[in-house]
């Protein structure tokens, strides 16, 4: 996994994506997808929301912490196509580190197991922190989520939504929630209030909908 984790490092190329005034660069960090991935992706998306797909029109950002202490550790944990059980892997489509730097795994309207209910049509954003659920995201990660945030909604106008994975029931108002597996679901805690009162202060006047705390 060192020598593939390198291997792919050295292949990373930063794409100078113009999110805003003070661009904020994204660097291209692919996890693995393969033959495998999008076979298990559509056998996911069959099994939990009746559809034959990998990709999504995006229509909410989730916002989450990856409970690590560093990228390269969440990088590891999403980059193989599989879970010991054989199922799709939990992956994101970014993620962004202490100091603000953007990751993108994954094209951004690839299918990523993130949210219950909600893959099929919400893009992902995994911020390094929250380990023992500290609500420890930084400045950094904050300026870069809302910059984030609306480098998506100005490229796929559809989405609508952004909320925190802890307001995955308070999300369910917005019509989206689908799930077919009877019993499946999670109760989660990031990335904390705290940091979705930051994005919704920043983002107040971008037209997007959040949730109550």
């Amino acid at each position: 996994m060192k020598k593939l984790f390198i291997l792919t490092f050295l292949l990373a190329t930063i794409c100078l994506c113009p999110l805003a005034s003070g661009a904020v660069p994204i660097i291209d960090m692919p996890v693995e997808w393969n033959e495998q991935r999008e076979v298990l992706t559509r056998e996911y998306s069959q099994k939990h929301y009746g559809m034959d797909i990998t990709k999504i029109v995006p229509q909410a950002v989730v916002i989450h912490w990856t409970a690590s202490k560093t990228w390269k550790s969440a990088y590891n944990y999403f980059y193989s196509p599989a879970r010991a059980d054989g199922t799709l892997n939990v992956a994101s489509q970014f993620i962004v580190d202490r100091d603000g730097t953007i990751y993108r795994l994954m094209d951004e309207t690839s299918l990523a197991r993130h949210a219950i209910g909600y893959n099929w049509c919400a893009i992902g954003i995994e911020n390094v922190g929250g380990v023992n659920n500290a609500e420890d995201l930084t400045q950094e990660q904050l300026a870069s989520n809302v910059e984030l945030i609306r480098y998506l909604h100005n490229k796929y106008p559809s989405i609508q939504y952004v909320f925190g994975h802890y307001q995955q029931i308070a999300a369910r108002k917005s019509g989206l929630y689908i799930e077919h597996v009877e019993g499946y679901h999670s109760v989660k805690s990031d990335p904390g209030p705290s940091f979705m009162t930051g994005l919704h202060s920043n983002l107040s006047k971008d037209g997007l909908t959040f949730f109550p705390e």
